[in-house]
């Protein structure tokens, strides 16, 4: 089985663009379309490593990311987003605590 670097609920940091965010969800491998991977996905990560979906701090927005994109974040407070409610019931010690319980 794969292993994910990072976990629902962490913190992390995008290496490049500098965005903090709260992952939300994580694919084992690229579940998206070739179409979105041709056109976003120009550094050409392997699709055969974790994805993150990850909600953006002050952004309003989620992004889909490669795992050697992220690190992690320095900064553990509170991600600012409008939705962090929806995935998350509260945060302790820096890492969310997810609302659906994973098998």
């Amino acid at each position: 089985m794969r292993k994910a670097l990072f976990s629902v609920g962490q913190i992390v940091h995008h290496r490049k663009f500098g965005y903090r965010g709260a992952v939300f969800d994580v694919d084992f491998e690229f579940q998206g379309t070739d179409e979105w991977y041709q056109q976003v996905a120009l550094s050409r990560p392997p699709k055969d490593k974790p994805w993150y979906h990850v909600l953006v701090d002050n952004g309003g927005s989620a992004t889909y990311v490669a795992e050697r994109h992220l690190e992690p974040a320095e900064n553990l407070e509170a991600v600012d987003h409008k939705l962090i409610d929806v995935f998350f019931q509260g945060i302790e010690n820096g890492v969310y605590i997810s609302r659906v319980r994973s098998n």
